[in-house]
């Protein structure tokens, strides 16, 4: 129960730390609570790092406008593992017209008929843009395995398209990076008890989710097959060791940016221009009935 309550905790700091903008404030100024000492310690470093690695993004994504550069960044990995929590902290300050997430929901009807990429295909990047997979065609290897979502027939055809259809992404211009966020057994255990015990998370626990704990065996031979089959050299695989979060996180940043050669694109200054003021212009006042009450 100390270790749930811990997560519960780390949970709030983290809602907390997505609302920051003042790199200079003190984290230990957001939550007092009974730290100790090394966990002070432990969270300032984290904050400057995650930080300092937001800053070297944002001129990451500059060097991609510039440059036009096509980037597909994959992420999988067990349920809990990670990956949403890696991929809030890399978008939290890009532009949303140049780096989007894409989490794409079950197939419908219609999608399961079709070419199993052709659902996929439409969210890849133009120039200048970076694609972030929540999950991917990797399904395929992974959950609809696991859960016989496929037959073993479509399964098979899988492995023998997906290097093909990746190193056509290659050949077209697009860089694919693929992570995999690992995790172990029992702190999996763990992060899905904090999600019982947490009324804010319990919506992330699904059916699904229940089900993988119990085949957690039947995903680690997935996931292993999968790996081996799949690691080409056009689109390699990754492996986050993810059981300490915020370390995960620090990590599959640093990595990430070392995998393009950017370099700081120079902005010509900007002025304030002065604000025009007309002499016919008067503002009109809005209506009371339609403003929001001032509760706060």
């Amino acid at each position: 129960m100390l270790r749930i309550h811990r997560d519960i905790m780390d949970n709030y700091d983290e809602e907390l730390e997505l609302e920051l903008d003042d790199r200079d404030l003190d984290p230990d100024t957001l939550l007092p609570s009974a730290r100790s000492e090394a966990d002070k310690e432990e969270r300032r470093l984290y904050f400057r790092e995650l930080f300092r690695l937001q800053a070297e993004l944002v001129k990451l994504q500059d060097w991609v406008v510039q440059t036009g550069h096509k980037v597909v960044i994959v992420f999988e990995g067990r349920d809990a593992a990670g990956k949403g929590g890696a991929i809030k902290r890399i978008v939290q300050r890009l532009n949303p017209r140049v780096c989007r997430v894409v989490a794409l929901p079950a197939p419908n009807d219609r999608e399961r008929t079709q070419w199993y990429f052709q659902r996929y295909v439409p969210h890849l990047p133009a120039a200048g843009e970076i694609v972030l997979f929540d999950r991917s065609w990797y399904n395929r290897a992974g959950v609809e395995r696991v859960m016989g979502f496929c037959t073993d027939d479509q399964y098979e055809e899988f492995f023998q398209t997906v290097p093909e259809f990746e190193r056509m992404l290659a050949r077209s211009g697009i860089q694919l990076i693929k992570y995999w966020f690992s995790i172990s057994d029992e702190e999996q255990n763990a992060r899905f008890l904090s999600r019982i015990h947490d009324p804010l998370k319990q919506w992330k626990l699904s059916p699904m989710d229940l089900e993988s704990r119990r085949r957690w065996e039947d995903y680690t031979k997935t996931k292993e097959i999968m790996l081996e089959r799949t690691h080409i050299p056009e689109a390699k695989w990754w492996v986050v060791e993810g059981v300490n979060k915020k370390k995960a996180r620090l990590n599959c940043i640093h990595h990430l940016l070392g995998q393009m050669p950017y370099v700081e694109v120079a902005h010509p200054p900007i002025d304030l221009p002065d604000r025009v003021y007309r002499d016919d212009y008067v503002r009109k006042e809005v209506p009371a009935e339609i403003i929001v009450p001032e509760i706060y």
